[in-house]
Order: structure tokens, then C-alpha cells, then sequence
């Protein structure tokens, strides 16, 4: 359609609106300014008032000289209107039916580091022109006329939460957007902050682990699941009952197996650990059972201890027990029905004074079904199954624990890393496919390789960044459709990877006028499509 301007009549506007079908217009002026928005209404209204000479820029400027202005300062009721503004925390923006600026209150001008007298009496679509911010919530009311909330980016950093509520007159008609400002940092301190607190509270119900466990982890386990399964462990802990522990690679197994060790009679004994998945099946009978002097090519003349034999009054831990050959399951067995065992070829029976707890992230009922594992094995062992879930289950733990391996890394590779806010934010809904260990593992990442004392998001691996969203397909149509919709879903990628227009044209290779006339078409088509 053909640009409105102020020296365009409001007859051959009322033409051109016939013409082309359209709802609402910006209207610009000589110098290529937009001085406001004119509606099929508005332009209908004043053809109906025998105006059709008036130039659009007469009408557009005598329209805004009709809206009644907020209360100057110099007025008794102005001062007591802008301390009531000033003394509020939140910030306060006010912009009058056009888009214009009215004015800000001293919040504002703290969350943003905008001064009052750099936009008042400015166009809000000028402030998103110069990157003051990205984009407009006041825009959005007065094209929608209800209230918006969105998120906005400041100078192309800070972001804030910007709510935008219409006032209408008596006559239902549009008088100022009012809109109120939260700061996003201070909104996720206050957050942390009640999120610590809770922890706290579950932290002191639960501090009777950590105190006997001794370690500062369980400081931090707090989560209901996790609690409940623990409070399990410490009860079967002073029995000899075979406890099987099951959950997914990184979950914590081992930590929950040394703290049934510690729990148990049979503190002050060995714990001795053996992870089944990660020696040869040639060699890990020997491992488990030893053997005796020549029992094959290679031995020592010695002979060699098995674990079975360093856990002797203590616990054996067997990791991953599901990976364990089908041969030494039979053997070990006979170690749990009897308590001896012969090792590697030996011919003298040892006695196996031990308690045995074992782990595995498989199912094990499924390896049943498939001749992997031994039915009557599994239930000598499982006797007391204890279940940990993934780290995404636990999401009260997740911030804890990231705070305590930061302290654990700052200290041992001398730096004073801390989380920024959004980052903690980022990495609280990552689904953490590899648990706690790739926790530990990422935050010993970011302390050695970031070289701020902040750890932003932008030091943050890709794959902990949730994705943005965007469209399937491309919807049916003509080329020049599909490439218009192409279009358009990269834009508004880009505006909400970048933050402002200017950032995301840069992005792009395009000018950043061009970028906003295109996404301020596509508000006007979608709001017209609604009406309609």
C-alpha cells in the first residue's frame, strides 16, 4: 500500500484505504517519522465530519491535542502524582493513545539506566529504532487495545518484564498505556532467594544424614524422592538384608551404596568397590575371586587376593552387577547361599565374611527375559530394591549442587567463579541426561575454561541451551509464499536470539528500518486477520 504521509488529504486516504483493504496505517511525516496510527475508523469518522481537505498531518496532530495530557509537575496534584510514581519500586512507563512517551517515574530510570528527559516526548517506535530497547509493549497495546506482557532487552543486555494496560476514556476511547516494569535480575534474586530458604527447611529434616554420613554432598540431597529413599537405606542399613540399588548412569549409586556402608555395623571395615562393566570377563573372576600359586600362564607365584578376601568384615560393592557373565553369577551365587567361595584354582574353601551390595542402571527383569541374568540371582540380591531417580526428578537438588561443586572447583583450581543468575536458570531446565556426573564434569568445565569470575550464559555448551522453537514445515503455497513465511520465521528467530532489532538486522545483513517495517506489517496482517 501506498505510505500515508502528512500532507496526504483525508480524502485520498479514504481512497487508498478502499483501495487496498487495510485496517490501520502509520503515518508518517516529511522527514520519514511516524506520527501516529490512523484507523479505517478514524479516517471514516472524519470523511462522515465534512473534512475531506484536512491533511492528515492537521488531523493526526488535532487528534493528539484532544488526549488530556498527565498532570504537569508544576501542578499541586502533578507533584503528588509523581511522587506517588516515584516512591513505587516497580518502574512505571506511561505513553498517551499514539505511542508517545508521557512520562517515566525514578524506578524506571534505575531498572534501565534510560534517562527521563532522553525519551519523553519520544515515539516508541523512535526508541526501538535507536536500540534503547527491543521492542514495544505500548505499540502492542494500542494495536491489540488489551493488556500484553513481555520481555524486553535494554541497550541489547539487561532484559526486563514490561506489562502494558490500556486506559480508555468514558467513551470507550484509548487514552494512555500504562506499563509496569520489573527487573528479570531482581525478579530471579527474589527467587533464589525463597528457593534457598526452602532448601534450608529441607536441608535441617534432613540434616541428621549428613551428619552421620559425614560427607558434605548429602548436605544437599533434599528432594523428597531422594529423601524417602534414603531414609530406607538408613533403616535396612544395620541389617545384613542384599540391597539393590537401580538408577540411571551418574545418579548417585555409589554414593548411596558407601552411605549404607557407613550406616551399618560394619563401618569401621573396608568398603571395596568393583565396577562389573569395566573389567574383562576373562579377568574378572580372578578380580573377584583370586587365585592360587600357577592357577594360570602369568599368575604370580604368590598367588593373589580377591576382593572377596579385602572385603572381609567390611562391604563389597559390585557396580553394574547386570554385566556381570552368566558363569560368575553361579559363583556368586554360592558365595551368598554358603558365605565361601574356591579361588581361581584353589582347592581350599575361604570363608566370606562380607556384606554385599549391588547396582546396576539396566533392567534386570528384561535381562532375565532374555537369558542374560540369572532369576534366582536376582532375587538373592534384591532382597531391599532401592530406586534413585534422574537428576531431572530432583530438580530442588540441582541448584545446591551446582553452588557446592563451583566452591568444590574455585578451591582446587584457585578461581572465584560464581553463577549468574540466568545461567542457573538455564542449566535448572537442562533434562541432565548424564546426572550428577555430568554435572560435576560441566561445572569443572566452566570454572577451567571461563575467563570471567561470572559464569553468563554465554559460556554455557550448546547442548544446555533449550532450542528455539520454530515452525515444523513451511505452511502450502506459492514460491513466493513460502519464501515470505521463510522469511519471517528467520526474523523472528533472530529478534529472539539477539534481543533487538538492530543486533538482529546486523545478524542478518539487512538495514534495521527494513526489519522493523517488515515485523510491523505482520503485526497490522495479524491483527486485521483477528478482526476479521
Amino acid at each position: 500500500m501506498q505510505r500515508i504521509t502528512e500532507d496526504l488529504t483525508i480524502e485520498a486516504a479514504l481512497a487508498l484505504f478502499h483501495e487496498q483493504g487495510e485496517d490501520a496505517v502509520e503515518v508518517f511525516s516529511n522527514k520519514g517519522k511516524v506520527m501516529g496510527m490512523l484507523t479505517h475508523a478514524d479516517i471514516t469518522a472524519a470523511a462522515q465530519g465534512s473534512k475531506l481537505e484536512q491533511r492528515i498531518g492537521e488531523y493526526i496532530g488535532r487528534r493528539a491535542g484532544d488526549i488530556p495530557r498527565v498532570p504537569s509537575a508544576n501542578s499541586v496534584n502533578g507533584e503528588t502524582l509523581r511522587s506517588v510514581l516515584d516512591a513505587l519500586h516497580d518502574g512505571v512507563y506511561i505513553t498517551d493513545a499514539q505511542g508517545v512517551t508521557v512520562s517515566v517515574n525514578k524506578a524506571y530510570e534505575r531498572i534501565t539506566g534510560i534517562r527521563r528527559e532522553d525519551i519523553v516526548g519520544k515515539h516508541m517506535s523512535d526508541l526501538v529504532e535507536e536500540g534503547y530497547i527491543s521492542k514495544s509493549v505500548s505499540l502492542e497495546v494500542i494495536h491489540e487495545k488489551r493488556p500484553i506482557t513481555l520481555v524486553q532487552s535494554i541497550k541489547g543486555d539487561r532484559k526486563i518484564v514490561v506489562s502494558g494496560t490500556p486506559m480508555f476514556d468514558e467513551l470507550g476511547y484509548l487514552k494512555y498505556v500504562v506499563t509496569s516494569v520489573r527487573d528479570v535480575t531482581e525478579l530471579l534474586l527474589a527467587k533464589h532467594a525463597q528457593d534457598q530458604l526452602e532448601q534450608i527447611k529441607r536441608t535441617r529434616e534432613f540434616h541428621s544424614i549428613a551428619e552421620e554420613f559425614g560427607d558434605q554432598e548429602h548436605r544437599i540431597i533434599s528432594s523428597t524422592q531422594t529423601k524417602d529413599c534414603y531414609a530406607l537405606a538408613k533403616r535396612v542399613a544395620t541389617t545384613q538384608a542384599k540391597v539393590l540399588i537401580q538408577g540411571g548412569t551418574g545418579t548417585g549409586k555409589t554414593m548411596m551404596a558407601r552411605y549404607i556402608h557407613r550406616c551399618s555395623e560394619r563401618a569401621k571395615g573396608p568398603f571395596v568397590e568393583l565396577n562389573c562393566a569395566a573389567v574383562p570377563e576373562g579377568l574378572i573372576e580372578a578380580e573377584l575371586f583370586g587365585y592360587s600359586s600357577g592357577a594360570f600362564t602369568g599368575a604370580s607365584q604368590r598367588g593373589k587376593q580377591g576382593l572377596l578376601d579385602t572385603a572381609h568384615g567390611g562391604t563389597l560393592f559390585l557396580d553394574e552387577i547386570g554385566d556381570l557373565p552368566l558363569s560368575i553369577q553361579v559363583k556368586l551365587l554360592k558365595v551368598i547361599e554358603d558365605s565361601r567361595f574356591f579361588p581361581v584354582g584353589g582347592t581350599e574353601l575361604r570363608y566370606a565374611d562380607i556384606r554385599l551390595i549391588t547396582a546396576t542402571h539396566q533392567d534386570l527383569q528384561e535381562r532375565i527375559r532374555d537369558g542374560r541374568f540369572r532369576e534366582d540371582l536376582y532375587y538373592r540380591i534384591s532382597v531391599v530394591p532401592l530406586m534413585l531417580p534422574p537428576l531431572c526428578q530432583r530438580s530442588d537438588e540441582i541448584i545446591p549442587l551446582l553452588r557446592h561443586y563451583l566452591d568444590v572447583f574455585n578451591q582446587r583450581y584457585g578461581r572465584s567463579c560464581r553463577w549468574h543468575l540466568e545461567t542457573l536458570e538455564l542449566l535448572l531446565a537442562h533434562s541432565w541426561p548424564g546426572n550428577i556426573r555430568e554435572l560435576i564434569n560441566l561445572t569443572e568445565r566452566l570454572v577451567v575454561t571461563t575467563s570471567e569470575d561470572e559464569i553468563t550464559p554465554r559460556w554455557l555448551p550448546v547442548n544446555t541451551i533449550p532450542p528455539v522453537a520454530t515452525p515444523r514445515s513451511l505452511p502450502n503455497g506459492t514460491l513466493r509464499e513460502q519464501v515470505a513465511a521463510l522469511e519471517r520465521q528467520l526474523i523472528e528467530t533472530a529478534l529472539q536470539k539477539y534481543g533487538t532489532t538492530r543486533a538482529a538486522a546486523a545478524a542478518l545483513g539487512i538495514d534495521q528500518s527494513t526489519l522493523v517495517k517488515k515485523t510491523h506489517r505482520w503485526r497490522y496482517t495479524a491483527n486485521t486477520n483477528r478482526k476479521q
